[in-house]
């Protein structure tokens, strides 16, 4: 799903149309619960199976951490209630107080059967995870995920107890038996001690400190205790939700990271139908507005930046058989998005308080976002003083064209926007002038067969972002950037009796090269992450009877230091092939063609 709701409403997700009867709602991308046969009699010599999103391992120093299990719960009858909480303090029975990498862990089992769930942690209002959990089977299953968290050191190491806060919205009866029991622990690396035998290649460091971790990180998000997350609720296309802040007067630079996921009618807005198709067939009741989703995000009523984000399928989406052990790319530790707020310091300078507010153009229910702005601190100035110069934002430049009669049709969506900021900084670092760079490139091409039984959706997201520094005698720049594909094609066919059958071929791809400029030094990173999935299932009132899912991906990973590679292949909860390893050369350009892609898609 991941779901957000109660499971009645789970349903209400938009799949394939039939003309000849009407199928629900819930089909292939969102799926039905799997039939377990096994649950009447478990057998509990049989091992739980874990699952796992494939990722490149974190680098870590060869120190012993110090461990602390901050939570331990059983999420049960959760949903609607306000998050499970633990206090929090910085570790005290560690030898070194200055660490080099801190990780957060998240192991969880559970048997039965249950939805997949969407899940937040946060400490002090500032979000540390956004995650989905695994769907369960009646033998168990486990999975373990672990996030560097080191970029949160500030907030990590107040000398102040701090609330952590846990939300995962569950829920248990006579169908939806799993129970998530759940241990969230946090690592602490302490600082290797380097010899002459042993030596480190420190990242690029500049002067004033840009690449350190920032001095402070101001929570934007929902004030607690509530009945939820933290998270905001964006419901629709005119809902704006805003959180008041306040920066320290002697701050020099803000980068503002933003968490974004979509659920219910918008879980799979790639797919969802245009306005005037769904008008001219009477479809009432189907996700609509066209396929296309912005996050805005403004200051004191301004925009300042957007997120096109990445199409993470969670590990019910689609067909469940797919993600099983293997799950989607970003399921398990959804993505976050920064947006440099640098150039608008010199507004924000000012001692008052100021506004975020976040808006999703074309938002169906519901978006959950929130934020955290990361401030850096001049410890040699009392108050910094800046001003903001300009900013050119381009209009959305939307290219609709449809051709559909009645339930049969092609969509081409193209749409483009650029948006340039800049600003100074007087600190005693000296004048520093910045600017800042989004450009986003969309393409959706959909086509709508079989009398409404069959779609076919190619999407691809360029989503580019930079920041030039100009420094007293020198310059820094950062790039990154980033591609998203989604492909799905699926088809459906009425069995009668309320039940048919579904197939889905699905693609979503991750790829990002990142440039980071100092002076006459350069470091960079490629990221390549495709994956593929091939699924059919029967489905009989709200159950998946039978089925097959397999999958296949490919991840590769390389930057100045670092390499790690993953090919692997699994079906129905089996590895069929693993090879991993880090002995590879950085990748020099991408090895995915998606212009090529497209073309295997769609035949001229």
């Amino acid at each position: 799903m991941a779901s957000s709701g109660l499971p009645l409403l789970l349903l209400l997700s938009f799949s394939i149309i039939s003309a000849a009867i009407p199928i629900p709602k819930a089909t292939i991308f969102r799926q039905q619960l799997t039939s377990d046969p096994s649950t009447a009699a478990t057998n509990n010599d049989i091992p739980p199976t874990t699952f796992f999103e494939v990722t490149k391992p974190i680098q870590l120093p060869i120190t012993k951490p110090c461990s602390t299990l901050l939570l331990q719960h059983d999420f049960g009858y959760t949903y609607g209630s306000p998050p499970v909480t633990a206090q929090y303090s910085p570790p005290s029975n560690c030898p070194s107080t200055d660490f080099d990498k801190i990780v957060l862990e998240w192991t969880a089992t559970c048997k039965g059967r249950q939805f997949d769930r969407i899940f937040g942690v946060w400490l002090g209002g500032v979000e540390l995870l956004r995650s989905c959990t695994a769907e369960p089977k009646s033998t168990g299953i486990v999975w373990t995920v672990k996030k560097d968290i080191t970029r949160y050191y500030s907030l990590l190491m107040k000398n102040q107890t701090q609330t952590l806060s846990v939300y995962l919205g569950n829920i248990v009866d006579s169908t939806y038996t799993g129970v998530y029991h759940v241990n969230v622990s946090i690592h602490y690396y302490p600082t290797e001690k380097y010899t002459k035998t042993k030596t480190k290649t420190l990242p690029l460091k500049s002067d004033h400190g840009y690449n350190q971790r920032a001095d402070l990180i101001i929570p934007i998000s929902r004030n607690s205790p509530g009945n939820d997350g933290l998270w905001f609720e964006i419901q629709n296309s005119t809902d704006v939700n805003t959180k008041q802040f306040a920066i320290p007067p002697n701050a020099y630079r803000a980068v503002l990271e933003v968490y974004v996921s979509f659920h219910e009618n918008d879980e799979f807005w790639p797919t969802n139908l245009p306005n005037d198709f769904i008008t001219a067939n009477n479809l009432t009741g189907f996700p609509g507005n066209g396929p296309f989703r912005e996050v805005i995000v403004s200051l004191d009523d301004k925009i300042v930046g957007a997120v096109w984000p990445f199409t993470v399928v969670f590990t019910g989406g689609v067909n469940p058989l797919l993600w099983r052990p293997i799950t989607g790319i970003g399921s398990f530790d959804l993505p976050s998005y920064d947006i440099e707020i640098t150039p608008f310091l010199g507004t924000l300078l000012n001692g008052k308080t100021h506004d975020f507010s976040f808006s999703v153009t074309n938002a169906l229910n519901v978006w959950y976002i929130d934020a955290n702005l990361h401030v850096w601190l001049d410890g040699k100035s009392e108050k910094t003083n800046g001003m903001f110069l300009n900013q050119q934002i381009s209009p959305l430049h939307e290219s609709l064209i449809s051709n559909f009669t009645g339930l049969n049709g092609t969509f081409f969506t193209n749409v483009q926007r650029s948006i340039k900021s800049t600003g100074w900084v007087q600190s005693s670092f000296g004048k520093i002038v910045t600017e800042s760079t989004q450009d986003f490139n969309y393409s959706n091409v959909m086509v709508m067969a079989k009398n409404g039984n069959s779609q076919i959706v190619d999407q691809l997201i360029e989503f580019n972002d930079g920041v030039n520094f100009k420094i007293p005698s020198n310059v820094h720049s950062t790039k990154s950037l980033k591609s998203f594909s989604f492909y799905i094609y699926s088809d459906t066919l009425d069995k009668g009796n309320k039940t048919y059958a579904e197939v889905a071929n699905i693609t979503l791809g991750f790829n990002e090269k990142k440039i980071d400029n100092f002076g006459s030094k350069s470091s960079s990173s490629v990221l390549e992450n495709l994956q593929n999935g091939q699924g059919s299932m029967l489905v009989k009132g709200n159950l998946v009877v039978s089925g097959l899912g397999s999958t296949q991906e490919i991840y590769h990973y390389g930057d100045d230091e670092f390499c790690y590679f993953r090919n692997i292949s699994s079906s129905n909860y089996t590895i069929i092939y693993d090879k991993k390893g880090d002995a590879c050369s950085k990748p020099k350009k991408s090895r995915i063609n998606f212009s090529t892609a497209k073309s295997r898609h769609f035949p001229a």
